[in-house]
């Protein structure tokens, strides 16, 4: 699987059926992210939101290394002490741990947006655009116009249910 850097599928599959065996509590971010919602882009890596907790830190350890990632002693350290950016290029394919990704407020928030695409836990689109929006790298400020308009046709076919009047009481204002 290193021979095609690019994003895989079947990388998001390994990864979703490791980390629900260790019970890894995650989200795919980025690109990637979209990409498992449908959008037609392309991306060298996996991007993961994990929570921030020494327990899930240590589920990603053991997950990362029965897919055939070979973790040094400094990578380990990094996730178990949920460093902002962990960049793993030692396995069968790219993968970026991002425990503080620009422009989302907390994990928590963020999953409770995500959306459920088969057996993946994909950030929502609003979370995945405004991370790549605060990153302000060049890279995505070329790809927020394609993603908005990709956002605006996903929202068209799925429109989101309504909401409870329950929770609309817990939204801040």
């Amino acid at each position: 699987m290193n021979g095609d850097r690019n994003f895989q599928p079947l990388q998001a599959t390994l990864i979703a059926e490791a980390f629900t065996a260790e019970g890894v509590e995650y989200l795919f971010l980025g690109t990637g992210g979209a990409i498992l919602l449908g959008y037609p882009g392309i991306t060298q890596d996996v991007v993961l939101f994990p929570q921030k907790s020494e327990t899930n830190a240590q589920r990603i350890i053991a997950a990362l290394l029965k897919l055939g990632f070979a973790l040094d002693e400094e990578s380990k350290a990094d996730i178990l002490r949920c460093k902002d950016f962990v960049q793993i290029k030692s396995g069968p394919f790219d993968l970026d741990l991002v425990f503080a990704p620009d422009g989302i407020d907390s994990f928590e928030k963020a999953r409770s947006r995500r959306i459920m695409q088969e057996n993946f836990p994909v950030a929502s689109l609003d979370d995945i655009i405004a991370s790549k929006r605060a990153a302000d790298r060049e890279k995505d400020r070329i790809e927020l116009p394609l993603l908005e308009s990709f956002r605006e046709e996903y929202e068209r076919l799925n429109p989101r249910p309504p909401k409870s009047a329950w929770e609309i009481s817990r939204e801040k204002p």
